[in-house]
């Protein structure tokens, strides 16, 4: 019988479920899974949820007390909420979870060392092990600091919102244990900037995420690449051979109801042998690369920007819905 281009595709690549949707991990079993701020804020509007988010606005009442305002309570509750929902993920999934610093401290290296110790301090609580999490930081120059520092420490860190190979080959450099370059976001700029539609290898997003590949097995790094944020299965499947691939429970639907070959696209190998220059990326290159790539310098402060803003809401959320607890009234985040 022939088999689904889901499973094809577990034979070249860690599939790594992109939710926060415990539901949808049950289904897909897949072996890691990564959360962001959007993610998070959604998933904490789905009834079934609600038992967790009262949970963690309770925790973060008692821990600052009658006298604190709602606000600074939901302030706090949000940083908890995210290992709240990577705690019941990782009693599903027998690999990693990636669970992401704030978005607002993505130009501050000390603000992001210290929030991904305390990130890693609380699952330590909880008794899972930093092999176990993946700390997300923005692929800034500052945020690539912070992962340079975190991981001597031990804390493995995910790079995340990279869109251009000066992001990837700092992030190389820094020794992250692993980089997501945002395939779909890079389309979604090239259209828009060419009036164009791309499919196949012809995708700039896929052809982003092999240079990176190609890059990191021809000079030998330990990083993985780990493609995310895809708008279809054909950039999927013209990256077969990532190492890891996170992938929407949508997509993921789609790839287990389709049948058909998968070929490998992407080998180590086959990048040993290509004629690549090695480029040695300083701060001076890094801000020279970025302000050079126009893409990189938009989707970069685009995503920062829109992870804030789900930040926010977020907050405004568990304000709301605590201020309705404490009031026995009922309410819905």
């Amino acid at each position: 019988m022939p088999q689904n281009l889901l499973e094809q595709l577990r034979k070249y690549t860690v599939v790594v479920a992109d939710t926060g949707d415990i539901e949808a991990m049950e289904k897909f079993r897949p072996q890691d899974a990564t959360t962001n701020p959007s993610l998070i804020t959604a998933a904490a509007q789905m009834p079934q949820y609600q038992p967790i988010v009262d949970g963690v606005l309770k925790d973060a009442r008692n821990e600052l007390g009658d006298g604190a305002s709602d606000q600074a309570v939901a302030n706090v509750a949000f940083q908890r909420l995210a290992i709240a929902f990577g705690k019941k993920i990782l009693a599903i999934v027998p690999g990693r979870v990636s669970t992401e610093v704030d978005a607002r401290l993505s130009f501050d290296t000390e603000g992001t060392i210290k929030q991904a110790r305390s990130i890693i301090v609380q699952y330590d609580a909880a008794g899972i092990g930093r092999n176990r999490i993946l700390v997300k930081i923005a692929s800034t120059w500052e945020g690539i600091r912070a992962a340079e520092v975190l991981e001597k420490d031990g804390i493995h860190c995910n790079l995340t919102l990279l869109f251009g190979l000066h992001q990837a080959i700092a992030a190389a450099d820094a020794g992250a244990t692993l980089v997501s370059p945002f395939v779909g976001r890079i389309l979604d700029w090239y259209k828009k900037d060419t009036g164009k539609d791309f499919h196949g290898a012809d995708d700039p997003g896929v052809q982003s995420v092999t240079k990176v590949y190609n890059y990191y097995k021809k000079f030998g790094y330990k990083t993985q690449v780990m493609g995310a944020s895809f708008r279809n299965i054909g950039e999927i499947t013209e990256l077969a051979g990532s190492d890891l691939l996170t992938i929407s429970p949508q997509l993921l639907a789609e790839l287990e109801a389709t049948q058909g070959e998968l070929p490998r696209k992407l080998d180590p190998q086959a990048a040993q042998k290509l004629s690549l220059e090695k480029i040695v990326v300083d701060k001076a290159t890094f801000e020279k690369m970025h302000a050079a790539d126009r893409m990189a310098t938009d989707k970069l402060k685009e995503g920062i920007e829109g992870f804030s803003a789900a930040l926010v809401k977020l907050e405004t959320l568990l304000a709301a819905r605590l201020a309705a607890l404490e009031s026995r009234t009922p309410a819905a985040v």
